[in-house]
């Protein structure tokens, strides 16, 4: 598994925590760990930037997803190829904003946003409520094999 990490910010991030996610999501969903996954940290600025150019929403999110498969039309390759996933773009501003809100660490909220995030670059969405609920009980399950419980 390779893991491009950037971090943008002047804010210590757990790197090992993420890799660590971003494998225990893999092991989950029965991924082939020869994979690359890009993680970039930004700022609530920077996210904001990337979210209004991206998807014309203008305000800061927690989290983007930028998978590079289209499960719609393909799958995994199962030739043992590598996979190239996509990208994954985390606001520890705001990942620090919403561990203060909902009373757990910082830990707990950067691996959330890490399971959330694999997830949809797996090709799970949460636009209806079936598939909502579906991709929120793996994303508990992926962090309560981790121990990062609320």
């Amino acid at each position: 598994m390779d893991v491009l990490f950037e971090n943008n910010t002047n804010i210590e991030v757990n790197r090992e925590l993420i890799e660590k996610v971003i494998a225990e999501s893999l092991r989950y969903e029965n991924v082939s760990n020869n994979c690359e996954i890009s993680v970039t940290i930004v700022d609530n600025e920077e996210i904001h930037q990337i979210n209004l150019k991206h998807r014309g929403i203008d305000r800061a999110t927690d989290v983007l997803s930028f998978p590079l498969i289209d499960f719609e039309k393909e799958s995994l390759p199962t030739d043992g190829s590598k996979i190239y996933l996509g990208d994954i773009i985390i606001s520890i501003e705001r990942a620090m904003e919403q561990a203060k809100e909902y009373g757990h660490s910082i830990d707990r909220e950067v691996g959330f946003l890490t399971a959330h995030s694999m997830l949809h670059l797996l090709g799970y969405d949460h636009m209806v409520e079936d598939e909502e609920k579906v991709m929120f009980k793996k994303q508990e399950e992926i962090l309560n094999n981790l121990n990062l419980r609320r």
